[in-house]
């Protein structure tokens, strides 16, 4: 892997970060506070679960994994909180969450990229640490969008204004 072929990865992965961020920022916007700790039923997790469960698992693979710092997450309080943060406290936790993740993958350099170490229990290189955080958000985010549609039965109106339509093009 190169320079450029590593630069161009980051700048992907960052893209699809601020992808996710941006959809759960417009879903958040969508419903109430009430809204945010809602579960459908004892095995499902609430709005406000997953954030929570993103930023611990952003912090264990991006910042403490990748950025070579103490493991500190505690992951069944993730899903145990059922109420104590608002919309903008979930929120403004997730951005910092991701801005400190964003800079590591950023100044993260090609060794460390191919270095291998353990995170919860896998083995992953540091592109597999940042693919795992990207799809695991974006799934999370897709949960999340799912569930504010349930809520509100409306379309969420993530790509307004963009003809989806449009066919490839060599």
């Amino acid at each position: 892997m190169n320079i450029e072929v590593l630069e161009e990865l980051k700048n992907q992965i960052i893209y699809r970060l601020d992808e996710s961020t941006r959809m759960n920022t417009k879903s958040l916007s969508l419903i109430s506070e009430d809204d945010v700790w809602k579960r459908v039923n004892n095995t499902s997790n609430s709005i406000g679960n997953l954030i929570l469960h993103l930023c611990g698992n952003i912090t264990q693979y991006a910042i403490s994994s990748l950025g070579n710092t103490d493991d500190l997450r505690n992951r069944d309080l993730e899903f145990s909180i059922d109420k104590g943060y608002s919309k903008s406290e979930l929120l403004e936790k997730l951005n910092t969450t991701l801005k400190e993740a964003k800079e590591i993958i950023n100044k993260t350099t090609l060794e460390e990229y191919l270095r291998k170490r353990e995170v919860q229990g896998f083995t992953f290189s540091g592109i597999g640490i940042v693919i795992h955080v990207t799809e695991h958000y974006s799934y999370h985010t897709g949960q999340i969008a799912f569930w504010v549609k349930q809520l509100k039965n409306k379309d969420l109106g993530f790509y307004d204004g963009v003809d989806l339509t449009i066919k490839n093009k060599d």
